[in-house]
């Protein structure tokens, strides 16, 4: 304890517990401590009103000019004509434009004559009304896919994503048990849940043309944000040292060789599904065309369906869209700004009631019992408890001792 903590009273070496009459001891610091009242709240409220609602306004206009087409597709290997369109029902269709479709959307279902197993593909067909301006975006949808689990989340080892050649032993535990190959022995790259379940279906980099409209060309580049691309890096692994992730074998059916290890710095797809979401339901671009309108006019993508949702009962969907000034469309962020301007409105009504048939101010002291000022003279604010707060008071006179000071009660 630093000396001189506890004041000495006697002399003789005993301390008081009482701490040193210092404003900071004693809680005698200058404070603000403002007494809100109907008048001086309602200011406020009416600058938080002017605020917020041209903001929620904008937002929500905004958000209202995006237009964009959404279109699930998950079903479309049980349910479309293979070989031929065949319209696709309205309740796995979304479009908002600011003209109106001439026809409903449509797929067909092609699969390979040949022996080989290669995965079937969706076509889809759809109409522009109108001319959508730049950029545009391509995300793919999936629900019910929880990324945000705890043990989801950790399952991966971030050194081996940065391109250094981990050893087994030294090799996160998060990634078990997808760290190894039971048969081989050798590890896994890129080792972990999140890793392993990579959404693979592939789509065609172009929106084709059809009846006399022209292609429209999109790219992957830049989907994923800079800080992903300066996490991960070409690996130093060695060909012989590694297996793909079980769930690639069809992206890598012979394993890995000198030529075809996968470089993590430049796949934008790879690091855009490594950035996990916060609820099941989530979108994730997989392309786009930031300087080019897209032109009206009919258009055809292909899909290849690489990846299953059945078994965690979920579904994919194509999203074709614009963007806003706060980015993909999003409605109840301008409504959310507009609620609580609305809030401010009750309130500011409510207090302005209260200011028009009050009766009397609410700060003023009148609301004491009826003291004269003169009889407050003298009073001084006691500096201390203890033996300085008797010395204190010895400016105020008997009467001024005697006297109460009872708050009338505020009806």
């Amino acid at each position: 304890m630093a000396p001189g903590f506890w004041k000495n009273l006697t002399g003789k070496g005993t301390t008081s517990r009482r701490p040193l009459n210092t404003s900071f001891r004693q809680q005698r610091l200058r404070a603000w401590q403002p007494t809100l009242s109907p008048q001086n709240t309602l200011p406020m409220l009416v600058v938080l009103i002017t605020i917020f609602v041209p903001i929620g306004i904008g937002l929500l206009i905004s958000a209202i000019n995006v237009q964009d087409i959404t279109i699930r597709y998950d079903t479309c290997q049980k349910i479309a004509n293979q070989n031929a369109f065949s319209t696709i029902p309205k309740q796995y269709v979304s479009t908002h434009f600011k003209t109106q479709l001439g026809y409903q959307p449509k797929w067909m279902l092609i699969i390979s004559n040949d022996a080989t197993d290669e995965a079937p593909i969706c076509r889809l067909n759809f109409q522009i009304p109108n001319i959508l301006n730049s950029p545009i975006y391509i995300y793919y949808k999936l629900t019910n896919f929880y990324q945000n689990h705890r043990v989801y989340i950790e399952s991966y080892d971030l050194d081996q994503l940065k391109g250094s050649a981990v050893n087994l032993s030294t090799l996160d535990k998060n990634c078990k048990p997808l760290n190894k190959d039971n048969t081989t022995g050798k590890i896994i790259y890129p080792c972990g849940l999140v890793a392993n379940s990579l959404f693979n279906d592939t789509f065609e980099s172009r929106l084709r043309g059809t009846s006399g409209t022209e292609d429209f060309i999109l790219t992957n580049n830049n989907t994923a944000g800079s800080t992903d691309k300066r996490r991960y890096k070409m690996t130093e692994y060695s060909a012989s040292d590694i297996v793909p992730p079980p769930n690639w074998a069809k992206r890598f059916p012979d394993g890995y060789n000198e030529t075809n290890i996968p470089n993590l710095h430049t796949w934008q797809e790879f690091q855009v599904w490594m950035r996990n979401a916060a609820l099941p339901t989530f979108y994730k671009k997989i392309l786009q065309n930031e300087s080019s309108a897209l032109p009206n006019g009919d258009y055809s993508i292909d899909i290849t369906l690489n990846y299953p949702v059945y078994s965690f009962n979920g579904t994919k969907t194509f999203v074709l869209t614009t963007n806003s000034v706060v980015g993909a469309k999003n409605i109840w962020l301008g409504i959310v700004y507009l609620i609580v301007a609305g809030i401010c409105v009750l309130f500011s009504l409510i207090f302005l009631l209260n200011i028009i048939f009050q009766t009397k101010k609410l700060e003023d002291h009148q609301y004491l019992n009826n003291v004269p000022s003169e009889s407050l003279i003298g009073l001084q604010e006691p500096r201390s408890f203890g033996v300085d707060t008797i010395h204190s008071t010895s400016g105020i006179n008997n009467d001024q001792k005697n006297m109460r000071f009872p708050v009338r009660e505020i009806l």
